[in-house]
């Protein structure tokens, strides 16, 4: 939590010690939650002068500022800051003595009591138990991997944007073209496979040669572009090259972020050929927006009836591109529910129909998890937990979109996960 205090022009950055920052689930998180609720409160408590006039600023001490707000009715609402990050204080202020910890604000609504400091936290905190409460049989369905020039596809000269041509209808489009192989290739006769590679503005690639998963590469928040670099092995005649685009989500901000590029832009390369490098980024390439499982709306309570599942030891298992399905019962009691989804790559789940979110716990937390101090300036690397985690394991699922019996789950999974490691569980805090 970042706590900003602009004043008199100034801007300081206090991070109150709200705990570390665990993965997400969905429901309220203490003691995080009840520590900004108390902060919204006495802010509100001194909204009659903070709204009114300009503050007056003082020194308390080498690093030690108050900042009143005081209208001529008598309203009086005081900020005292230390900006210390390694020591407390004990100042004056009025007829009062005040101990400030570092790197704290405290609030006086009154300008006498302090009823609010960053750095106390008072609001309790709790420890979170997640109680299984049933586990699932599945049935799956794997999706087809996309063919160039069929009849759901379109042609045309070169690589194409990816939003430009999905319309963020859905976060998959397919890229796909032959690649054509004469049978006096020296690789074919020496064993040594070529070399494709490709180049992405993003965010994730997973690259099919002749229906089968040759790989899958993905970017991050901060450099979302992506090379997918692997020796492959191609036989004489066509090959079929299929690359399945992922978008993840669409950027709110930043400098014109409305012409920021995701899919694959190339250059898309073979390197290891008699010719010696091909670059087949004019190559005519096919497009198809969007999964078959999508169009035929296998996530929804109809569109999951419409086609033949597997069952029993013949589900899929870590399998990339696939559907799962299964039905539950809700379970007793009032407790929140929520699904665990830590043994499944990449995907996104349904229930009854109704999206819970994406998952992605196969893309774990990086970084150095060690002491944490919120003391000093704020940055989105202090006080990690969890690393080597993914940054959300449960997905809330509203009781209200619950039947007594015969709910519907669907699971897509992109990468190749365990269905049998999901299990229902109930959220119990103490």
């Amino acid at each position: 939590m970042d706590f900003t205090v602009k004043i008199s022009g100034r801007t300081r950055n206090i991070s109150p010690k709200c705990g570390q920052k665990p993965g997400l689930v969905g429901l309220l998180r203490e003691p995080k939650w009840g520590h900004l609720r108390d902060l919204h409160k006495a802010i509100k408590l001194c909204e009659p002068a903070l709204v009114s006039v300009d503050p007056t600023v003082s020194s308390l001490g080498s690093n030690q500022e108050a900042h009143v707000f005081k209208t001529r009715s008598g309203s009086c609402a005081a900020f005292l800051a230390n900006y210390d990050a390694s020591s407390s204080a004990r100042v004056s202020f009025g007829n009062n003595q005040y101990d400030l910890p570092p790197w704290s604000v405290s609030i006086l609504p009154d300008c006498k009591t302090a009823i609010f400091n960053t750095a106390k936290v008072g609001a309790p905190s709790t420890h979170i138990k997640m109680t299984p409460v049933s586990s699932f049989s599945w049935h799956s369905y794997n999706e087809e991997t996309a063919s160039a020039y069929a009849d759901d596809t379109t042609t045309m000269a070169g690589l194409v944007e990816q939003i430009s041509v999905t319309r963020d209808t859905t976060d998959y489009l397919w890229y796909m073209t032959d690649i054509r192989i004469d049978p006096n290739e020296g690789f074919l006769k020496s064993g040594q496979w070529p070399l494709l590679t490709i180049f992405s503005a993003g965010h994730a690639l997973h690259v099919f040669i002749n229906g089968q998963l040759s790989g899958t590469v993905y970017g991050s928040l901060d450099h979302p572009k992506l090379t997918f670099s692997k020796y492959v092995n191609l036989r004489p005649g066509v090959n079929k090259l299929s690359m399945l685009s992922v978008a993840v989500g669409l950027s709110n901000v930043g400098v014109h972020y409305e012409t920021w590029n995701a899919g694959v832009l190339g250059p898309v390369t073979l390197k290891g050929l008699n010719e010696g490098t091909r670059d087949m980024s004019g190559y005519r390439w096919s497009y198809k927006v969007g999964l078959k499982g999508e169009a035929m709306n296998l996530h929804s309570v109809s569109g999951s009836s419409s086609v033949e599942w597997v069952t029993g030891s013949l589900v899929a298992q870590k399998q990339p591109l696939t559907w799962y399905k299964t039905t539950f019962n809700a379970p007793g009691g009032n407790e929140p529910l929520a699904l665990d989804m830590s043994s499944m790559g990449k995907g996104q789940v349904w229930v009854n129909g109704q999206s819970i979110g994406r998952h992605w716990p196969a893309y774990t937390a990086r970084g150095s998890c060690g002491k944490c101090s919120y003391a000093g300036i704020f940055t989105e690397k202090k006080c990690h937990s969890n690393c080597g985690e993914p940054s959300q394991r449960w997905y809330h699922v509203p009781r209200s979109w619950l039947k007594s019996s015969g709910n519907i789950l669907v699971v897509f999974e992109e990468w190749g996960g365990n269905p049998q490691g999901i299990s229902l569980v109930k959220r119990s805090t103490s």
